[in-house]
């Protein structure tokens, strides 16, 4: 079963943390997303393997935009 890390709101993608294939304790900082001139870490929400990065760094992301999978 697969876990989908969504954005919480609207911003720029600063940094990707991880690589596919990396495993991740829950609470793991995985994506640093910039949002009102803020950068607002992205942690991981379960532990498990890092299946597949939908984003890039300096991506627009939306609210609810699926940005990585964890399984």
């Amino acid at each position: 079963m697969s876990v989908s890390v969504v954005a919480p709101m609207p911003g720029i993608i600063s940094e990707v943390l991880v690589s596919v294939g990396d495993v991740v304790k829950a609470d793991e900082e995985i994506i640093v997303l910039e949002a009102m001139k803020m950068e607002n870490p992205i942690c991981a929400p379960v532990g498990g393997k890092i299946m597949k990065i939908n984003v890039a760094e300096e991506d627009k992301v939306d609210t609810d935009q699926v940005l990585i999978e964890i399984e």
